[in-house]
């Protein structure tokens, strides 16, 4: 056998290349069909028009607008299509009730001759929706924190609402659009540019694809301000009653705020101070009071919730008298001038002092320590006399007491006032 199969075997070699160069041959004359398919053909929906005149909104579902086209024809066209030469549409006026829309496939050059052009799947599948429109209000917001000792006083945007549009579906869901501005250790006043985005009642973000909007972001600009905790003063003016003082205790609640401004307008805040006027009055007094009055005007207060007033109370008391028993051991006499000397007078064993004030000041006085002084120079001034002269004369005496406490009658002694004689002095 294996000499039967190398006899003559270049006749052989060279009748088998024959039939192949005869077979092609046959082939290229004849021209048989042949089959070729593209995959991720585009479908385009002509005629949307019509869903738009209805206020109607389309939505291609699963991707069913990606085709594979096969197109049957002889071998010599199907070697030189390219995908670029089919043309896949679907007409929205042939949309079933099933929003379905047969696709319809043919080449750019309809001079070509084919067999048979079809496309997998043969339909675009849509969703289609009524068109809903409605306003929503912008929430604005920040994200991170300012440095500290500062605070986010103000955000404005240039909207506080603003109109959507879409399929119904979606807008129903959709309870407020929201925009974020950065201020992670902000310091001074920011903006910039921030996304809107969509979210619904519960504030979920929604998936905003087929929401039409005028606009994807909106401009803010976000206020940051220093603050500054300060003590609240009230001051009392005018005078009580008669046989009535104030205590000197004035309470003020809250007694401090927190206070808010640039740096700059906060750096001589230290206190707010009020004024009371308690003319008249018998009783404690107490105000309402409005601190805005007493700001200057770049200065806010860094609590939103507080309404800006504070409470304050005078306290008022009655005053009370009492009488005192001064020995005449405790008055001294002071400056009286050099060479001569006093005695007082007779009977001028004790004084009879009236004291008055708030009774836990006129309580704490002790008679035994209270010191009155004649002082010599100073009544010389009063009288306007510019040498002593002998004589008998009544001289105011000057009582010490506390500064809370008012003595209520003018005591003074009699005295007797004598140069001294040379030969006493020796």
């Amino acid at each position: 056998m294996g000499k039967k199969l190398l006899n003559n075997l270049g006749l052989k070699l060279v009748s088998i290349f024959l039939a192949v160069v005869i077979w092609f041959a046959v082939v290229m004359i004849s021209n048989p069909k042949d089959s070729v398919t593209f995959s991720g053909i585009t479908v385009n929906l002509v005629n949307t028009e019509l869903l738009d005149s209805e206020d109607k909104l389309y939505e291609v579902q699963d991707n069913s607008d990606k085709v594979r086209v096969t197109v049957e024809a002889p071998r010599k066209v199907i070697n030189q299509l390219r995908s670029s030469d089919i043309i896949a549409e679907a007409d929205v006026s042939r949309l079933t009730e099933v929003n379905t829309i047969a696709i319809n496939c043919s080449l750019l050059n309809n001079a070509v001759e084919i067999s048979s052009i079809t496309s997998n799947p043969d339909v675009v599948r849509l969703k289609v929706e009524d068109k809903a429109s409605k306003w929503v209000n912008i929430k604005r917001n920040t994200v991170g924190e300012v440095a500290e000792g500062y605070m986010v006083y103000s955000i404005v945007s240039d909207d506080t609402r603003m109109v959507i549009s879409g399929p119904e579906s979606v807008i129903s869901r959709v309870d407020h659009a929201g925009i974020e501005m950065d201020v992670s250790g902000a310091t001074d006043n920011v903006s910039g540019n921030a996304e809107i985005r969509f979210y619904d009642s519960e504030g979920n973000l929604i998936d905003d694809t087929d929401i039409i909007r005028n606009a994807d972001s909106m401009h803010v600009e976000v206020t940051i301000y220093a603050m500054k905790e300060v003590p609240v003063e009230a001051l009392a003016t005018g005078t009580p009653a008669e046989g009535y003082l104030m205590t000197g205790v004035v309470e003020c609640e809250p007694s401090t705020v927190v206070l808010a401004g640039t740096a700059s307008a906060l750096a001589d805040v230290n206190k707010v101070s009020v004024t009371i006027d308690i003319t008249g009055e018998s009783e404690d007094e107490e105000r309402s009071i409005l601190l805005r009055p007493y700001l200057d005007s770049g200065i806010r207060f860094a609590d939103s919730n507080f309404n800006g007033k504070i409470n304050a109370i005078v306290h008022i008391e009655p005053s009370v008298e009492r009488t005192l028993t001064i020995s005449g051991r405790n008055v001294s006499v002071a400056n009286l001038p050099e060479g001569f000397e006093l005695e007082f007078g007779e009977g001028q064993l004790t004084y009879r002092l009236r004291i008055s004030g708030l009774d836990h000041a006129v309580s704490a006085v002790e008679q035994s320590t209270v010191q009155g002084t004649l002082d010599i120079g100073a009544w010389m001034q009063e009288q306007n006399m510019s040498e002593l002269r002998e004589g008998n004369y009544e001289i105011p005496i000057v009582f010490e007491l506390p500064g809370n406490v008012a003595i209520e009658n003018e005591i003074s002694a009699r005295v007797t006032i004598s140069r001294i004689d040379e030969e006493d002095e020796e």
